[in-house]
């Protein structure tokens, strides 16, 4: 952050009143889509604001008083810098995410309408922010069909305690790390309540496991949940559970995911009994994604091994 004493140290909360006090001394304001480190480059598109320009910005510039108490980690784009009647810069602030304000005060502030700033930029050729507002929009939406999908996936009974797993995190996460801590407590008390057999409880959550595996959007936070309780379950159960009857291709898509884990190669050394390993090694052979074909190439699943 670039700016005086009076803008950005000193314990100093960020508000619309200071803002607008600072926009008050400007004669022009330039704002360019680029990162900081990239602002005076000449070849990046800009948009130089004077006399009324000024008063709308401040408006659409408007934040939430008191700041957000943290600061986003990426760079910022695009980049405001703020000049003097004599041309000297008098301060510089980022946009973060559409949704923020940083370089105001000691921490980052919410704009009180961000969609309303990304209009007005855009009208005035500034594109970027609405372009990476509308991915970030998509990005969004998938995620949550995804969250929905997986919510739907699961056992009798877990559906409402999977859907406190899957709460989106909030600004404060360390409230929110707590809340999920709880929440992943409450999902195995009661699968292991509404499913108490091993083996019944096993195979459900292998097919819950294996519901999301070919949604190519990453393995989410909720999604290792259910990984945590297989693994609780002890290798031994688990193992009985695949090798007690065949295994659906959902069940056999979860077994991929579960025996690639960090936490089961490191138990078991990645080798798995014959002839469970050769039926699921050929299960992603014929219809396996991408990434449970390059595990299988790796030696994910081990050479094998007799029961």
């Amino acid at each position: 952050m670039i700016g005086s004493a009076a803008e950005g140290t000193g314990g100093d909360r960020p508000t619309t009143a200071r803002l607008r006090a600072v926009l008050d001394r400007a004669a022009r304001v330039e704002i360019v889509e680029s990162r900081p480190g990239e602002a005076d480059s000449a070849d990046v598109p800009r948009l130089t604001v004077t006399g009324a320009g000024i008063r709308e910005l401040a408006e659409r510039l408007a934040v939430v008083d008191g700041g957000t108490g943290d600061r986003c980690r990426c760079a910022g784009r695009p980049t405001i810098t703020v000049y003097g009647g004599v041309g000297e810069r008098i301060t510089r602030w980022t946009l973060h995410h559409q949704t923020g304000l940083r370089g105001l005060g000691d921490r980052d502030a919410d704009l009180r309408d961000g969609p309303a700033l990304t209009a007005w930029l855009a009208e005035r050729g500034l594109t970027a922010s609405r372009e990476a507002q509308q991915e970030r929009d998509d990005q969004e939406s998938e995620s949550e069909r995804h969250r929905a999908r997986w919510i739907r996936a699961a056992p009798d009974g877990l559906a409402g305690a999977a859907r406190a797993v899957a709460r989106p995190p909030g600004r404060d996460h360390a409230a929110w790390s707590r809340e999920l801590a709880a929440a992943r407590e409450r999902l195995g008390a009661l699968a292991r309540s509404r499913h108490p057999g091993h083996g019944e409880r096993v195979r459900h959550l292998l097919a819950w496991a294996g519901a999301s595996a070919r949604d190519g959007a990453g393995r989410k936070w909720y999604e290792t949940a259910v990984l945590h309780l297989l693994l609780a379950e002890g290798a031994g159960h688990v193992l009985d559970a695949c090798t007690a009857a065949p295994l659906s291709p959902a069940q056999l898509d979860g077994c991929a995911e579960l025996f690639a884990t960090l936490e089961w190669t490191r138990e078991q050394g990645g080798d798995l009994p014959e002839p469970l390993r050769t039926r699921l090694v050929e299960h992603i052979r014929a219809d396996g994604t991408d990434a449970m074909r390059f595990r299988v190439r790796h030696g994910y699943y081990g050479a094998g091994r007799t029961a």
